[in-house]
């Protein structure tokens, strides 16, 4: 089975220095240690677009070797837990991700 990759994308945050606190203390720490089965992630800041303002301010890519793992991984008390903290990072009016 092919390697698969779950994209989670960050609209621009109101207060940036807020958002990377808890991006980078809290929640990343945390997917690092709950996500399982997954073989790699990459945060990115976006510095900008081709296109003007770019729509998003980061890209995390959750790499895992196969869709039955990355499965396996959304539906663990982990998974289930990293989905639910989404909420933290949406800016009111945006819709969920």
């Amino acid at each position: 089975m092919a390697a698969v990759k779950l994209m989670v994308m960050y609209p621009p945050p109101k207060d940036v220095q807020a958002f990377e606190r808890l991006y980078l203390d809290e929640h990343v720490p945390m997917a690092v240690k709950q996500l399982a089965g997954k073989t790699k992630l990459v945060a990115t800041k976006v510095r900008g677009s081709p296109q003007g303002k770019p729509a998003f301010y980061r890209i995390a890519e959750v790499h895992f070797p196969s869709l039955e793992a990355l499965q396996a991984c959304a539906a663990s008390a982990g998974g289930k837990k990293r989905w639910r903290t989404r909420r933290r990072f949406r800016p009111a009016g945006h819709p969920l991700f």
